[in-house]
């Protein structure tokens, strides 16, 4: 059992420090709870350590999430928007982040949401990769802001959404109701895909 606590706790200390060494900013809770992590792991404590571990990670996730919601864009012109926010999954180091916001002009609404870390990037690559599987279900392959995008959008409903991996690593989406396609594109172009590339 012990050999089991000891590999698991240097599976956490691995994946935390390569998080850290990424080049994301920390403060002085996250330094204390390693800190306290390999003081656990050192004594032996590795139900503590991976515990200690763990909070780390929703710190740094918390912070993850915290710059995510820089890249949400200020409403467009006649609009209004809620403030930002965030979230974890809640998964310990595989987790997912992800920010939203959301807008609104009368009766109609968008929500613009950037989700990171999460398992269901693989499943969106895959569709990506596959135009025919990326177009069965109504959506067109477009270009935005020189990204590949999948937009869905249906006239008769004036609803849709527009989905948009960037850098294998972030999977952006603008999701409306009671807009035009013109609406959800002007959104999905609003959003500095360069600058979030490069995000640690």
């Amino acid at each position: 059992m012990n050999g089991q606590y000891q590999n698991v706790a240097k599976t956490a200390v691995l994946s935390i420090m390569l998080t850290l060494f990424a080049g994301m900013a920390y403060g002085d809770d996250i330094t204390a709870s390693i800190n306290e992590a390999l003081k656990c792991y050192k004594n032996g404590e590795y139900t503590e350590a991976v515990s200690s571990l763990n909070y780390a990670v929703q710190l740094i996730q918390q912070k993850k999430g915290g710059s995510l919601e820089s890249f949400l864009p200020a409403p467009i012109k006649g609009w209004t928007a809620k403030e930002t926010t965030s979230q974890t999954g809640g998964g310990g180091i595989f987790g997912a982040v992800s920010a939203e916001r959301q807008y609104q002009k009368l009766e109609s609404s968008v929500t613009v949401r950037i989700v990171t870390d999460s398992p269901m990037l693989q499943g969106m690559m895959m569709m990506f990769a596959n135009t025919a599987f990326a177009v069965s279900d109504g959506g067109r392959l477009e270009k935005i802001a020189h990204q590949k995008a999948i937009v869905k959008y249906k006239p008769s409903e004036k609803q849709g959404d527009i989905q948009i991996i960037v850098a294998n690593r972030f999977l952006v989406s603008v999701e409306g109701n009671g807009v035009t396609k013109a609406n959800l594109k002007e959104y999905a172009e609003a959003v500095d895909y360069k600058k979030l590339a490069t995000l640690p």
